[in-house]
């Protein structure tokens, strides 16, 4: 079975409470999960709560998505084994939600001027915690029956370049990996295949990233070939995960452990990370 190394929960865009996501991952025999919530590591306390009230038998990476933008598009940046204590991290995101909670009202505005009858209340209630994010209001657009998903919502209103979108907080690549590393984490570059411009991959490669999103569910075969040969080349780490989150109707999203790393790729992962730990001693 995987590690599965990419999971979202209610504590950012995901559907399914992290202590529900634990059990669910338990159940299915997953030897271990990252959780990686969009911009906020507000799930990782109940999930370590959790893990060790009621036993359950799973290695648990505390992690995070952290999204940002260059000029050419959006870039996330995964986080592995980040101490979600850490005071600089906890500043970060409060920022980062506040940007957040300010655009999604902007995007509300926007689609409420176009004719969709959807509300900010409504949206809130769909978020569930204090972070927003565009899936929160696709929910809506989905809830009053103006789309289908998710994904259509993005197609044809609040992706990047339609009528409803509102660009993000300006959050750069650089600082993500600068704000891991104070973390005391391990970067990663999320989804690579999903870059709009492939130059980017190495653009951000050479920023310091230390892993490689290889086995992920939207990469073909090819790019999976191409990425474990440039991870090999580079030097640096391989991952993967399902990008788990848990929507109806989303069939790859809505399946937990569909990607992910095997115990040979995880364990290089580990070793990393504790030897990393000795030279920050």
């Amino acid at each position: 079975m995987f590690y599965d190394m990419h999971v979202h929960t209610s504590a950012s865009d995901g559907v399914l409470p992290v202590a529900e996501v634990l059990r669910q991952a338990c159940r299915m025999g997953l030897p271990g999960i990252a959780i990686t919530d969009h911009d906020t590591v507000e799930g990782l306390p109940a999930a370590w709560s959790c893990l060790e009230t009621e036993q359950l038998d799973l290695e648990l990476i505390s992690g995070i998505e952290l999204n940002t933008e260059v000029e050419d598009g959006e870039i996330h940046i995964l986080g592995y084994f980040v101490d979600f204590q850490c005071r600089q991290l906890l500043k970060d995101l409060e920022l980062i939600k506040a940007a957040r909670f300010e655009r999604a009202q902007r995007m509300v505005a926007r689609l409420r001027d176009m004719g969709y009858a959807i509300t900010f209340e409504q949206v809130q209630k769909l978020a569930q915690k204090d972070l927003i994010a565009r899936p929160h209001v696709a929910m809506a657009l989905m809830e009053k029956g103006y789309v289908f998903s998710i994904r259509e919502a993005f197609n044809k209103y609040i992706g990047r370049g339609r009528p409803a979108y509102v660009p993000r907080y300006r959050f750069t690549p650089e600082k993500a990996i600068d704000l891991i590393h104070a973390a005391g984490g391990i970067s990663v570059l999320a989804h690579p295949g999903l870059l709009r411009q492939p130059k980017l991959v190495a653009q951000i490669l050479d920023m310091g990233v230390e892993g490689l999103e290889v086995f992920y569910p939207e990469h073909t075969v090819q790019e999976t070939g191409y990425f474990i040969a440039l991870a090999e080349q580079r030097g640096i780490l391989v991952t993967g995960g399902s990008d788990f989150h848990g929507n109806p109707g989303e069939t790859w999203r809505n399946r937990l452990g569909y990607c992910g790393v095997n115990p040979d790729y995880m364990a290089k992962i580990r070793t990393y990370y504790s030897e990393l730990n000795l030279k920050r001693q």
